[in-house]
C-alpha cells in the first residue's frame, strides 16, 4: 500500500510542478526524493517530514544555483557554455 501512495504522491507532484519555474521544480523533486527515501528506509512520520525538508532545501539550492547554462565539450577537449536544451 505504501508504494501505491508513493506513486500517487509522485503523480500529484508532477501535475503541480508542470507550470513551475526550475527552482520550484528542483525544490519539489528534492522534497519528494528526501521524503521518499526516508519512507523507504522505514522512517516514522517525523523522520519522513525531516527528510522532505532537507531534500527540499537541497533542491532549492540546486535550482537557485542553476542559471540555465550547460557546459559542453568538443571532441578535442575544449569546453564551451550554451543554453541548456
Amino acid at each position: 500500500m505504501k508504494i501505491a501512495h508513493t506513486f500517487a504522491a509522485l503523480a500529484m507532484a508532477g501535475t503541480i510542478a508542470a507550470g513551475c519555474t526550475t527552482t520550484e521544480k528542483t525544490t519539489t523533486a528534492g522534497a519528494l526524493i528526501g521524503g521518499g527515501a526516508t519512507a523507504i528506509a522505514g522512517g516514522n512520520t517525523g523522520e519522513i517530514a525531516a527528510g522532505a525538508l532537507v531534500g527540499g532545501a537541497a533542491g532549492y539550492l540546486v535550482g537557485r544555483l542553476s542559471d540555465g547554462q550547460c557546459r559542453y565539450r568538443y571532441p578535442d577537449g575544449r569546453t564551451y557554455t550554451a543554453a541548456c536544451p
